[in-house]
């Protein structure tokens, strides 16, 4: 495998508006998630740009910033377009997507999010983490994996996801971490397939991917980062960083 790392982001967020550029101890929010990046030593790291004032912060820190059309649904269709900018020659099979507000990221995740795919059958690899209380298994934010790990296994096979609590009964329930391994092909596959009816249903785009047939492979890890998306979230990213 070749992998390579792209960071999508924007400025548009109705719950914190401009949060890539919010300060945390000194440095932009994006900065910090693409410095854990950059520190799994996977790969070559990039930040696909909706805005140019995030292609200056990142280019200020020594980053390579791609600048992507604005009017791109989603965070992997940016990734797809920075891809074919950064890479036309297509020496990267591998595409890693890093959500750009995850500035707690454990850099080994993303060494563990490329393992499955050295299963050729995987088109797409993904993390899970326990849920540890009732209130998160409760909490449609909290996006539930359905999968089972076999004993002595950290590798399952996603089943569904949802931001219901799935499966029902007793048994573990695993939180969706949402970074992704894309095998190139997968990537390119996934931004040219429609809007699938569970994906609508659920606003959950990787349902578009099972609807479509193909393979997500979940590795469990013991805990994700947490997402940025308030004022409350940022204060706490600040505390934990300082």
């Amino acid at each position: 495998m070749n992998p390579i790392i792209i960071i999508p982001a924007r400025m548009a967020s109705t719950r914190l508006p401009g949060k890539p550029l919010a300060d945390i101890v000194g440095l932009p929010m994006i900065v910090h998630v693409m410095h854990r990046a950059q520190e799994a030593g996977i790969g070559p790291v990039a930040v696909a740009c909706a805005d140019p004032e995030i292609a200056e912060a990142v280019r200020k820190a020594g980053g390579t910033a791609v600048m992507t059309d604005p009017s791109l649904p989603s965070g992997s269709d940016r990734v797809h377009a920075a891809l074919g900018e950064l890479d036309p020659q297509a020496r990267h099979d591998v595409v890693v997507n890093v959500q750009g507000d995850t500035p707690t990221l454990d850099p080994a995740a993303l060494r563990a999010v490329i393992g499955p795919l050295a299963d050729p059958s995987i088109d797409i690899a993904t993390l899970v983490a326990p849920i540890e209380s009732e209130e998160e298994a409760a909490n449609p934010s909290f996006v539930k994996a359905a999968c089972v790990f076999e004993r002595g296994r950290a590798v399952s096979q996603a089943l569904y996801f949802s931001r219901a609590r799935v499966p029902s009964g007793d048994g573990p329930l695993w939180h969706h971490i949402g970074i992704y391994a894309f095998r190139r092909t997968a990537l390119a596959r996934f931004v040219a397939l429609p809007e699938s009816p569970l994906e609508r249903r659920e606003s959950l785009e990787q349902l578009r991917a099972l609807e479509a047939g193909m393979r997500i492979a979940c590795t469990r890890v013991e805990h994700g980062p947490f997402g940025v998306d308030t004022p409350a979230d940022l204060a706490r990213a600040r505390a934990l960083m300082a």
